[in-house]
This record gives structure tokens, C-alpha cells and sequence, in this order.
């Protein structure tokens, strides 16, 4: 009978510290329009096909350049394709490249972080001193370097962004290992008898990994910016793949015969970027508002 009440006092508090998180976000208007413009993209990007007017990679002789009209929304681009539903179709691929290079080096950083937080000092200046090494590349000329190797494509893409993105996660996560190593209550368990992966994963992880999701969804926008820029520049997913940064390259090189397709272009990387950086602000202020002061 214990028990039982026990888990309904705590489903009590954790109904109501959601209730308290949702009430808070409520009242973060920046937060409300984050979310709004994510949900439009997320949507937009998984039911795109049901969303599209035309096939975004055919090409009409007739229609080239046209302005925007009835029969296509946002005008067609140099071929003649529909400029709508290639931003339509377009916007899965930055979604699919952030989530996979962050969450590949949200994996790899949090396993690193760990170890160099957790392990002995000769391991921890050795992993300190592959996370500077890395970082100490300027971004753009290591993508260049990677993408010369490997021929642009999207996994090249992917990987680029993982790898940069690492050490960030791997340092975070290390500064706050370090700083929970030595607390009592993990003084206690090594007392017990705990071994070192079950006090890393019941004892340290939970208490790392929520500013480290945070940072993650921060770092969002900065991954679209980034696959947009390489693709603007040629080097992110080849033709006649649909891509924001291809569409705006495209309207950049007929900006004279037609500078609409620069604004059709440019405006889905503009209401993603904007909507997932007031999304992980709100989230920052509301779950860690001490990760203000740190960064």
C-alpha cells in the first residue's frame, strides 16, 4: 500500500513540474514563436510530398524564371522547375543533416566528455588535446579539406558537422564531470562498492545530459546555416536534389533576370533559424537558466 501511494505522490510531482515547465514557457512569447515556426518546418518537411504542386526536379522549357503566379506559388527557377515545391521537398535535407551530425557528436562527445572527465589526468590532457586540435581548424577551410577528399555529397556534409561539432559537447560535458566527481553523494557510492559505469551512468550522465541537450537544440540553426552555405558554395548535395542553399545559389546567379527566387530561397532558412534559436533559448532559460552565465 506504501508503495502504491508512493508512485502516485511521485506521478504528483511530475505532472506538476510539467505543468509548471509548460506554464513558464507560456509565458516566453519568443518561445511560442520558436515552437510555431519549427512545428510549420518540421511539418512542412515530413508531409512535403502531400504538400507540393508540381515535381520539384522537372524541368519546364516554357516557364523559366516566372514570377509568382497561381499555377506556381513562388515562381520557377532557370529550368523552369517550381520554386515552391522544391523549398517544400528542400527543407528535409537540412532537418536530416542536423539531426544526424548532432546526434552523432552528441554521442561521441558525451562518451568522450565522460572519459576525460572521469578518467585519469594523462587520458584527460590527451583528450583535451585532440578536442583543441580539432577546434584550432577555422571550420570553413576543414570542411574544404574533407569535402576535397571525399566529393561533395551528404554524408560528406554530415561528417564534417559532427566532427567540428564534438569537442564543444566533449568539453561541457567533461567541466561538468569533474565537477560532480568529487561530491559526497559519489564519495558515498565508491564507498559502497559502486563500480565506475554504474556511477557514470545511474549518478553523472542524468546530471550532464540536460545542458547538453540544451546546447543541442541551440546549435540547430547554426547546423542549417552551415549545410545551406555548403550547398550554396556547391559542395553540399549534388543536383537536381532539392536544397535550400542550391535554390538560393541558383536565384543569386539570375538575381538580375529575377530576384524573387533569391527571396524565395532565402526566407525558409530565415524562418528555420529564427524559429529554432528562440525554441532552444526558451528552453535554456526555463530548464538550466545558470547555462546563460557559463556560455
Amino acid at each position: 500500500m506504501a508503495s502504491v501511494e508512493s508512485v502516485e505522490v511521485d506521478e504528483g510531482r511530475s505532472l506538476g513540474a510539467i505543468r509548471t515547465y509548460l506554464r513558464q514557457f507560456g509565458r516566453n512569447r519568443l518561445g511560442v514563436l520558436g515552437a510555431v515556426l519549427v512545428l510549420l518546418v518540421l511539418a512542412s518537411a515530413i508531409f512535403g510530398p502531400l504538400l507540393i504542386t508540381h515535381d520539384p526536379i522537372r524541368i519546364m522549357v516554357g516557364p523559366r524564371l516566372a514570377p509568382p503566379s497561381a499555377n506556381f506559388l513562388l515562381g520557377t527557377d532557370q529550368l523552369g522547375r517550381d520554386t515552391f515545391s522544391r523549398i517544400i521537398i528542400g527543407g528535409q535535407i537540412p532537418l536530416l543533416v542536423a539531426s544526424a551530425s548532432l546526434a552523432s557528436s552528441l554521442v561521441v562527445g558525451l562518451l568522450l566528455g565522460l572519459i576525460a572527465g572521469f578518467g585519469p589526468r594523462w587520458l584527460d590532457n590527451l583528450l583535451l588535446l585532440i578536442f583543441d586540435t580539432i577546434r584550432s581548424f577555422p571550420g570553413i577551410i576543414f570542411a574544404l579539406a574533407v569535402i576535397a577528399l571525399l566529393g561533395p555529397s551528404l554524408f560528406s556534409v554530415i561528417l564534417v558537422i559532427a566532427i567540428t561539432s564534438m569537442p564543444i559537447y566533449a568539453r561541457v560535458v567533461r567541466t561538468q564531470t569533474q565537477a560532480l566527481r568529487n561530491s559526497d553523494y559519489i564519495d558515498a557510492e565508491r564507498s559502497m562498492g559502486a563500480s565506475t559505469a554504474r556511477i557514470l551512468t545511474v549518478h553523472i550522465l542524468p546530471n550532464v545530459i540536460g545542458p547538453l541537450l540544451i546546447l543541442v537544440s541551440m546549435d540547430v540553426p547554426a547546423v542549417i546555416a552551415v549545410e545551406a552555405g555548403l550547398s550554396f558554395l556547391g559542395m553540399g548535395v549534388r543536383p537536381p536534389t532539392p536544397d535550400w542553399g542550391a535554390i538560393l545559389n541558383d536565384g543569386y546567379a539570375y538575381i538580375h533576370q529575377s530576384g524573387w527566387l533569391v527571396f524565395a530561397g532565402g526566407i525558409p532558412i530565415v524562418v528555420a533559424t529564427l524559429g529554432f534559436t528562440f525554441l532552444g533559448e526558451a528552453l535554456r532559460d526555463i530548464f538550466d537558466p545558470k547555462l546563460r552565465k557559463d556560455l
